[in-house]
């Protein structure tokens, strides 16, 4: 047995049924937690006084969150426990529910992407992590306004995919009750009283 299935099974070994395993469950609510952080410092006024942090830190946020996402789906192939639908779910839900989280992670590593891109064709140096990277090019005004958009555009794609995910599961956990919503919900708040 190697390292991996040892770990699957430790991990996997006191959890209730149908519950994703640990890793999974905090990678989720760190992932939940990075994104209001990242809508909340994009929406925020960038006066000329905080704009330059707010940019710093949504730039540095949105990295960690690409580093968080990508660790997810390499934890989701290798050793994550993926709980079965409820069988009473739909062919057409369970296809639903596929297509929402499949779409999440892209934009999960698309919009960082656009929003470093963004940076980079900028131009100028700019912050990360509290330190300065450099111009890496020449401004192309084009190519700017592009990443500019494609991210804007993508921030309300990401904001309408988070609402429909939010909606499913308020709808599994308050109206179906079918277990969906505790599989997902940290330890302490999934039990039920």
């Amino acid at each position: 047995m190697d390292i991996s299935t040892d770990y699957r099974v430790i991990e996997t070994a006191d959890l209730p049924s149908g519950r994703f395993d640990r890793v999974s469950i905090r990678l989720h609510w760190l992932t939940v937690l990075l994104v209001a952080f990242q809508l909340t410092t994009a929406f925020l006024p960038h006066e000329e006084g905080n704009g330059r942090m707010l940019r710093m830190l949504h730039r540095s946020a949105g990295v960690l969150t690409l580093a968080v996402v990508l660790f997810r789906l390499f934890w989701r192939a290798r050793f994550a426990f993926l709980p079965p639908f409820p069988p009473n779910m739909s062919k057409a839900q369970q296809r639903a529910a596929k297509a929402n989280e499949y779409a999440l992670y892209g934009m999960l590593l698309v919009q960082p992407l656009t929003g470093l891109a963004d940076a980079v064709v900028h131009g100028r140096p700019f912050m990360l992590f509290g330190l300065q990277v450099p111009a890496l090019m020449a401004m192309n005004r084009p190519l700017f306004h592009l990443t500019g958009q494609l991210h804007e555009a993508g921030a309300w794609m990401l904001i309408g995919l988070i609402g429909l995910h939010i909606g499913a599961a308020l709808l599994h956990g308050l109206v179906l009750r079918d277990g969906v919503l505790q599989r997902m919900l940290p330890e302490r708040f999934s039990r039920a009283p």
